[in-house]
């Protein structure tokens, strides 16, 4: 894991960095209603063997053991190679079989170009990638690969640890702090 002084603001003021066509396993993100929580981007391929052994796995147990602690996790489908069999259609029917607990975003398509937009606009390198933001909207860590379990929640334990900032929505706007 790399910390990255980035901020999200800075890499798109709007949805955490996140350019989606559309949400699967729930409505749209309103992701500025986040602020206040670690936010865990997972991005996967569903064709993908290191997302479906270790990415998406890892994905769900922290969004089933920290969620109620502030954790927000998000999944982001971000195709870059076999496009025509991992569509919206296919990926309902995935996230189904799977039992995704999270949303999951499609990350926009940008015509012409095998990269979709936000994969591009992080310069990830693959799938899986995650990426850790703290409760102010910088970007902590963005990794490739299997990651090392222990690291990553040594990291968030010291993320929900930090203050929440002023502005953020407190628990009665219903935000965990």
């Amino acid at each position: 894991m790399t910390d990255d002084d980035r901020t999200l603001a800075d890499l798109d003021p709007d949805a955490l960095g996140l350019d989606s066509s559309e949400w699967v396993n729930s409505d749209p993100i309103d992701v500025a209603e986040l602020r206040g929580r670690v936010v865990v981007v997972e991005t996967f391929q569903m064709l993908c063997p290191g997302c479906v052994q270790h990415g998406l796995p890892l994905a769900s147990r922290i969004h089933r053991s920290l969620g109620d602690q502030g954790v927000v996790v998000i999944g982001l489908h971000t195709v870059f190679e076999h496009h025509d069999v991992m569509g919206p259609d296919a990926l309902r029917a995935f996230v189904h079989e799977y039992r995704l607990p999270f949303p999951v975003a499609i990350d926009r398509p940008v015509p012409g170009r095998a990269i979709p937009s936000t994969m591009d606009r992080y310069r990830l390198q693959g799938t899986p990638s995650t990426i850790v933001a703290d409760r102010a909207g910088r970007i902590r860590s963005v990794s490739f690969g299997q990651v090392d379990e222990l690291k990553l929640g040594a990291l968030l334990g010291r993320l929900l640890a930090e203050p929440a900032p002023a502005d953020a929505p407190g628990p009665a706007d219903g935000a965990e702090g």
